[in-house]
């Protein structure tokens, strides 16, 4: 049995070779504080939030794409792959999994190592922008330029790719989580409103934008008034988060001028033909193509479907061996 995972800061998506994606679930663990005990995983962890009484509490073991606790996090893939893995399996499945192009030697040992605790035989990496680019279905291994920016939940992860290959490339630890954190900070200083970071993650979704728009996007959001303690309800526009959102974003433009410095003329010309493609959960923000377009002159196109667009291309890179940063050699498809 062959899997593909994308372990994401935020969510972790597994897709079976042939049979495309089986799994979609946050990655959040509960745990028992005095025993040590796994509570929940996936979504049943996640609706518990900042709602966990003092004895538990809920946690996130991937923190800017990488392993932030090391035993949580082999739980959980040991928990993921059982439940795409039958029953009464003999072998251990070949596992892919994508990791950020800026991590170290140290954390991509963690992950492998994780990953083959939880149950795994081979694991192969594969770097999150060469994932994604085989998830649009780009032809990055003929002689042509393509750029892709996938921006996680905590990683945007940039890069140039050409002949199988990454020709240039940059990775921000800004994405989803940061966005999200830049909301809580901005209603608590301008307004005196705490949030949760679910709550903050919801007003991104809803009215989010790093676009002036001709329609105003609204919501009344609920937290706890600083100055009486007491509940709050507060209506807010677009407008009112979006000068923290853009703080965010200005750096992921300034990520993407960097790799377009590094990327050599004839790459540039292809790009400015093709585009550079956006994927993952951040990428979703209102009005962000719109706004990389206009800061580098370059068109910006949204994928289709930017959540899946990882683990998709993850899952075709079971057809090919991945050496290094390149797919050197194309597998027979059964």
């Amino acid at each position: 049995m062959e899997i593909a995972i994308d372990l994401g800061t935020a969510n972790v998506l597994v897709a079976v070779r042939g049979k495309g994606i089986v799994l979609r679930e946050p990655s959040v663990v509960t745990v028992d504080r005095d025993s040590s005990k796994l509570i929940a995983i996936g979504e049943e962890a996640r609706q518990m939030l900042g709602r966990t009484p003092g004895a538990i509490v809920a946690l996130r073991p991937l923190r800017d794409g990488v392993i932030a606790d090391y035993e949580i996090t082999e739980a959980m893939l040991r928990h993921f792959i059982a439940r795409v893995t039958p029953g009464r399996s003999m072998t251990r499945p070949r596992v892919m999994i994508c990791i950020p192009t800026g991590a170290t030697g140290a954390e991509r040992r963690a992950v492998h190592q994780a990953a083959q605790a939880a149950g795994a035989g081979k694991v192969e990496l594969i770097e999150e922008p060469l994932a994604a680019a085989l998830g649009l279905g780009l032809e990055i291994t003929k002689p042509l330029g393509h750029m892709v920016v996938d921006i996680g939940g905590g990683t945007a992860d940039l890069a140039v790719l050409t002949l199988g290959g990454i020709a240039a490339s940059d990775s921000v630890r800004v994405g989803g989580d940061a966005m999200d954190a830049a909301i809580v900070q901005e209603l608590k200083n301008t307004y005196s409103l705490a949030i949760g970071e679910r709550t903050a993650e919801e007003i991104k979704m809803e009215v989010g934008s790093v676009h002036p728009q001709t329609t105003v996007r609204e919501s009344d959001i609920r937290g706890r008034d600083l100055l009486t303690g007491l509940p709050k309800t507060l209506h807010i526009t677009s407008s009112d988060i979006r000068p923290a959102l853009m703080e965010r974003a200005q750096e992921i433009v300034t990520s993407v001028r960097r790799v377009l410095e590094q990327t050599p003329p004839e790459l540039i010309s292809d790009i400015l033909d093709h585009g550079i493609w956006l994927t993952g959960g951040g990428a979703m923000l209102h009005g962000l193509p719109e706004l990389i377009a206009r800061e580098t002159g370059v068109l910006t196109h949204l994928a289709e479907d930017p959540i899946s667009s990882v683990a998709l291309g993850t899952a075709r890179a079971l057809e090919m061996q991945v050496v290094g940063r390149h797919l050197v050699i194309f597998r027979r498809v059964i």
